[in-house]
């Protein structure tokens, strides 16, 4: 049975609630400001952007492209072509990441660092692009106070733009959960929404405290939950929504392969997942491919990947009134005429393959 068309999967409306800002420095902008600063090319750089195969490598290229972007107008078109190409990939609405620790020359000065970002996806939003939300992040290496520091930030400004209190960087070599327990915790009392990343590079154990410790309402990647399977039954009946990166996951080592993904035993087991892109262009990837991929591996239909759309829009960080308005779209999509392919049309993302 074929499965849905690549232009069925752009136009399918869906949101982006795993997508790291770091991720998205376009290979032009980075050149550009590497020249301006008199820095050589990155020494993985190939094909206009970086080789990585490990977490290592990804952290450690991040910090060298960030440091490089000390101008408002670079942060303003960072913002507004994330937003641009997700509405080329059909997502309505992005949750951005953003780990002011990879930024070197806005610290001390996150205001205006959330202020060139907050008027490029205002620009993109007016142009009829999708909307966008910041969830920042504190690193896994800070300290407590370093994360409380930055929920007192996040609680005494309000920034419009800023929607949600995260963690992320590498998870080995032990259990630092319980530091920023106080921090999401006054973040949930202060009204602020909270994601955690987990179970990347660390098990299933990392997941539970995320959840149980944390109280995240969700959880980016998630996917050594399925080491336990009593763990994946308790995600399940709590509804913990899980954003999945497959092509991250196995480029980073995580899993071998697409083929040997456990999105789809976690689908099957009743867990709520969503399909994301993590870091885009570092990897040459966008997210109606994504989904292409996805359905191509393991045999989703037009339902299924409509499915992993609700639980995108559902799980995202818009306010409600958007949320909504996005539900909607994306019932008015599956309640039409049938869709078929396009006379001439171009299938989305490249030819990088996870598998």
């Amino acid at each position: 049975m074929t499965g849905p068309s690549a232009w069925w999967l752009t136009g399918l409306p869906k949101a982006e609630v795993h997508l790291h800002l770091e991720g998205c420095l376009d290979g032009v902008l980075v050149t550009r400001a590497a020249e301006r600063h008199g820095v050589p090319p990155h020494p993985a750089w190939e094909d206009g952007r970086p080789v990585i195969s490990s977490l290592g490598q990804l952290l450690d290229y991040l910090d060298w492209s960030c440091a490089l972007i000390d101008q408002p107008d670079e942060l303003f078109t960072v913002a507004y072509d994330t937003a641009l190409r997700a509405g080329v990939s059909g997502a309505r609405h992005v949750d951005a990441i953003v780990n002011p620790t990879h930024w070197p020359a806005w610290r001390g000065r996150l205001g205006p660092m959330v202020d060139a970002l907050d008027a490029g996806f205002a620009a993109a939003e007016q142009d009829g692009q999708a909307t966008a939300t910041l969830c920042l992040s504190v690193k896994r290496s800070q300290s407590r106070q370093e994360a409380l520091d930055l929920v007192a930030w996040m609680l005494e400004v309000r920034h419009r733009r800023v929607s949600a209190l995260s963690v992320d960087g590498d998870e080995s070599g032990g259990s630092n959960t319980p530091r920023f327990v106080e921090a999401f915790a006054e973040a949930a009392q202060g009204g602020l929404r909270t994601c955690a990343h987990a179970g990347e590079s660390s098990g299933a154990q990392g997941v539970r405290e995320a959840v149980e410790l944390l109280g995240a309402e969700r959880i980016d990647h998630g996917v050594r939950c399925a080491e336990d399977p009593s763990l994946v039954a308790e995600l399940a009946r709590r509804g913990v929504p899980l954003d999945i990166c497959p092509t991250s996951n196995v480029v980073l080592g995580v899993v071998p392969s697409l083929a040997a993904h456990p999105i789809e035993p976690l689908r099957r087991a009743g867990v709520r997942v969503s399909v994301n892109t993590d870091d885009p262009l570092l990897y040459g990837i966008d997210l109606a491919g994504e989904y292409r991929r996805c359905t191509e591996a393991f045999g989703w239909d037009e339902q299924v990947a409509a499915q992993l759309a609700r639980t995108s829009i559902e799980s995202c960080f818009a306010d409600e009134d958007r949320r909504r308005q996005l539900l909607a779209q994306l019932d008015a999509y599956m309640g039409g005429p049938p869709h078929g392919d396009a006379s001439g049309a171009e299938e989305t993302g490249n030819s990088h393959s996870s598998a």
